[in-house]
Parts: structure tokens; C-alpha cells; sequence
């Protein structure tokens, strides 16, 4: 069966870092997207979330970093892009330990559609800006080690 998100390389925002972390991140939503296909069951698909939370809040602690540093002049309006869904799906994971609601097809498509905009849209946009203005922070390389490693609370703030 065909993958929710199937990464192509026009979501590619031109920083190498941040687009490792997307197909990460796509690989995490298409996991999630797998194990509800799969009825894996509850457990499953909330460990499953969990996972895709953690590190969707680990890239956007390190992509507003890189914002703040280089002096990034929409960082305030990016970030609270980054706050919304995070505040939606910490609501999502509220309904699902209380049993209000399950991960349907519909949740899986909103999480699809709102990344794909936002890397086609806001990222792109800071990934052309970065290229003329900014260049690779010294500590990109323990963050790639951190993620690697899943210690991606290291670089939550």
C-alpha cells in the first residue's frame, strides 16, 4: 500500500539539516499512518505519536534556533506556526488517553496536509532566506548527533 506522504525532492527547503529532519519526519508520519492501517492497537499507535511529537518538537527547537541566531525577520510568525500544532496534537493526545477519540485517516490527513504546507510554504521561505544570509551553526553537528541518538529533548527550550 502506497505511503501517506511520499517525500519527493520538491519539498526540499535548501538547508541540508532541515531537510534531513523533514524526511525524518515524514518517515514518522508514514510509520503512524502504518500502524493505524495495521490496527496495531492503541498502545502501538500512541507510542507511535509519541515518537513523531518528540522529534516534530525537536526540529522545530533547532530550526528556531537557527532562526533566532540569524536574525531570521519572520521568526516570530514561524514559530507560532510551530506552537499550534504542537498545542493540537498535545489536545489529540488528551483525547486519546482519556478515550474521547482514536487516530482516524481524517487526523492523519490533517498531519500530512499541514506539513506539507508548511515545509512548501514557511520553510521554504526561510530556507531561501537562510542560504543568502546565514550559514551553518557550529552546534548543527552534536544536534544531528542528539537526533541520531534520540536525545531530542536536548534541544527543546
Amino acid at each position: 500500500m502506497a505511503e501517506l506522504f511520499e517525500w519527493k525532492d520538491e519539498f526540499q527547503v535548501g538547508v541540508r539539516d532541515i531537510d534531513e529532519q523533514h524526511v525524518e519526519l515524514v518517515a514518522l508520519l508514514n510509520a503512524l499512518h502504518e500502524a493505524v492501517r495495521e490496527k496495531r492497537g492503541s498502545a502501538a499507535v500512541r507510542s507511535t505519536l509519541d515518537e513523531l511529537v518528540d522529534y516534530t518538537r525537536s526540529h522545530f527547537a533547532v530550526e528556531e534556533r537557527m532562526m533566532r541566531e540569524a536574525c531570521y525577520p519572520d521568526y516570530a510568525e514561524h514559530r507560532i506556526y510551530h506552537e499550534a500544532l504542537i498545542d493540537q496534537v498535545h489536545a489529540l493526545q488528551h483525547k486519546l488517553d482519556s478515550g474521547e477519540t482514536s487516530i482516524t485517516f481524517e487526523l492523519l490527513h490533517f498531519l500530512r496536509v499541514w506539513l506539507m504546507r508548511h515545509i512548501c510554504e514557511s520553510d521554504k521561505r526561510f530556507g531561501v532566506w537562510y542560504q543568502e544570509n546565514a550559514s551553518t551553526p557550529g552546534w548543527m553537528a552534536e544536534a544531528r548527533a542528539a537526533q541520531r541518538q534520540r536525545r531530542w529533548w536536548q534541544f527543546w527550550r
